[in-house]
């Protein structure tokens, strides 16, 4: 049997070098999907970078699903081999696996057979809807592959492989933005050769998850499927909260497209997709912190180790604090530049975005707290306060916002929502991590 990685002394240094690869991996993974928009807007038009947004709802909830199952299964499994039950951890593992590759053949059935039906229901306008359309068509053949590899690249930081997740990211974003340099400006595929280039991207780390894992001699590693009613309602509580954060995001953006598609037609909808994608790369290195950290702290709770918890507690909101500071200014100062990427020859658009950035930016004072403490309390298997956490940071505060606020301001009222929904939930999520630390003291 392998040696547990999990099973050390943790402090600052020593998880920054085992949640860095996911950190990378996470940050590699923004830059591409950033990346990848850029080429629609640059080699399609602004136009279709709309009908992504449109569109993204759709991919929320596939992540959604996956990321679920990801967490909440994590949470269990690390506890598992926490407690030393780690062929009990083999069997959840596998069972997991085959669950959601299950789920990405169902919704790829489903999507193709209500296609445009799915594009009405997200609001697409008529100039949009063909390329809405266009794209989902080809999208939802790789939702099998897209919840795979979901699925790996938390799993692999669990088998203590971060770095091999995270070089199959690199591979797969840069496998990405060849294909669609080659389908969009030399094929002129037009939006569908985005979408395939993504596709063939989500088949690398998931055929080579399958594969490894096949292969492995460690700790985590395919076995006979058993089937445990159990393990798949714990793994889904637990990971609720991803699933509501998932879902919040396809209803926010929803609402934000509408407010901006009502406001300022379709340019709006360009505009404000331009901050949702730069908002996704800013808060990246949160995400894959929280990635890294989640199974430690999920093996030291199966462990009963609170003394070590608490010092990875310690060092991790030290360490989000630097890092709010420093996303906040890159996204006060070079928020601009940004805007220019997506939409340097179509003025109106660079100007909205550059009004969203001025007041977005103070958002990232806040959010990268309030993603670290909701991931804390789904690895400490408390998935009902991480569901609430997220619940009331999208569902109650930013979607309220969107609603209420343009109504009074404008379009100002929708870049306000932002960091005023994260600003509270910042407070909240302070007071719920403090409770806990009180009670374990």
């Amino acid at each position: 049997m392998g040696k547990n990685v999990l099973d050390r002394e943790w402090d600052t240094v020593t998880l920054l070098k085992f949640s860095f690869p996911t950190m990378v991996m996470m940050l590699l993974m923004g830059l591409y999907t950033l990346t990848d928009t850029i080429f629609v807007a640059r080699f399609v038009n602004t136009d279709a970078l709309s009908a992504v947004n449109i569109v993204c709802p759709v991919v929320n909830l596939t992540v959604g699903f996956g990321t679920m199952l990801a967490a909440g299964g994590n949470a269990v499994i690390s506890r598992e081999m926490g407690t030393g039950a780690c062929k009990r951890a083999r069997e959840d593992f596998t069972l997991l696996v085959w669950t959601g590759a299950a789920l990405g053949v169902l919704i790829g059935l489903l999507g193709t057979l209500w296609l445009e039906r799915i594009v009405r229901i997200l609001g697409a306008s008529e100039r949009l809807f063909p390329y809405c359309r266009e794209y989902l068509a080809v999208w939802f053949w790789f939702v099998p592959a897209n919840v795979l590899q979901t699925l790996f690249a938390n799993l692999f930081v669990t088998a203590g492989k971060p770095g091999f997740g995270f070089g199959l990211s690199a591979l797969s974003g840069a496998v990405n933005i060849g294909l669609d340099y080659v389908f969009l400006e030399l094929c002129g595929f037009g939006i569908g050769g985005a979408a395939l280039g993504t596709g063939f991207s989500y088949l690398i780390p998931a055929a080579a998850g399958v594969i490894f894992f096949a292969k492995s001699r460690g700790v985590l590693r395919f076995t006979g499927l058993k089937w445990w009613r159990r393990v798949l309602w714990e793994s889904c509580l637990n990971g609720s909260s991803e699933l509501v954060s998932q879902l919040a995001s396809a209803v926010t953006t929803f609402l934000f497209n509408a407010a901006m598609l009502e406001l300022r037609g379709e340019d709006g909808v360009a505009a404000i997709t331009i901050l949702i994608y730069a908002q996704f790369l800013l808060n990246t290195v949160y995400i894959g912190y929280s990635m890294g950290v989640a199974p430690v702290v999920g093996f030291l709770f199966g462990n009963g180790d609170v003394v070590r918890q608490r010092r990875v507690f310690r060092s991790s909101i030290r360490f989000i604090a630097v890092v709010s500071a420093a996303v906040f200014l890159t996204a006060k100062l070079g928020g601009p530049e940004i805007a220019r990427l997506f939409a340097a020859g179509v003025p109106e658009v660079c100007r909205l975005a550059e009004e969203g950035f001025a007041i977005f930016s103070y958002s990232f004072l806040f959010c990268g707290w309030n993603v670290f403490v909701s991931a804390m309390f789904t690895a400490l298997s408390n998935g009902r306060v991480s569901a609430l956490l997220s619940f009331l940071r999208t569902f109650g505060f930013l979607s309220g916002g969107i609603i209420l606020l343009p109504g009074f301001l404008g379009v100002t009222g929708v870049w306000l929502a932002v960091p005023l929904a994260e600003g509270v939930m910042f407070l909240i999520s302070a007071f719920c991590l403090w409770r806990l630390m009180r009670r374990d003291s």
